[in-house]
């Protein structure tokens, strides 16, 4: 069964809406009239995520505060831990990303599209990046994000034998 890894860090209420709002989106049964069958969705925080969790999914939800000007912190051990031994096997796979910050969200998202980039993950669209509170809009281009991602991972047409590459 096709695998959607989740792997968040989520220390404020607008992050845990975000956060349900994606994983909500990415456990529906359809978009866009495609149906999405047979997607196991993993949920991981980013602190506990380790290579083995990325080795078996298919695709990869990720949610991070802007931190300073940067990813969280918890992300960032995420990806120390999982860069080299995931390196040649993950590439190609999908992912998404969410980030939430108080007055700008640039450089995370720059540090994580580097890293992503250097492993060969591909974006499904577009980051939703959040400043200030988190309103109606955010949560349903959260729950879109989820959505992409669980279609991309069930494969052609929604249905299930995404090919790991």
């Amino acid at each position: 069964m096709p695998r959607l890894l989740v792997v968040h860090h989520t220390p404020s209420p607008a992050l845990q809406e975000m956060f349900e709002a994606a994983v909500s989106g990415a456990r529906t049964d359809e978009i866009v009239g495609v149906e999405i069958v047979g997607v196991e969705i993993v949920i991981r925080p980013a602190l506990t995520a380790a290579a083995v969790d990325v080795l078996e999914a298919d695709g990869y939800l990720l949610g991070t505060p802007a931190n300073i000007g940067y990813m969280s912190g918890a992300l960032k051990h995420f990806f120390d831990g999982i860069y080299y031994p995931c390196l040649e096997a993950t590439r190609r796979r999908p992912y998404g990303l969410y980030v939430h910050g108080g007055m700008d969200t640039t450089g995370a998202v720059r540090a994580v599209e580097s890293i992503t980039t250097g492993l060969g993950w591909r974006a499904v669209r577009p980051p939703v990046c959040v400043t200030g509170p988190v309103g109606k809009k955010d949560l349903e281009a959260c729950w879109e994000l989820g959505a992409l991602l669980a279609a991309e991972v069930a494969g052609p047409l929604g249905r299930p034998g995404v090919v790991r590459s």
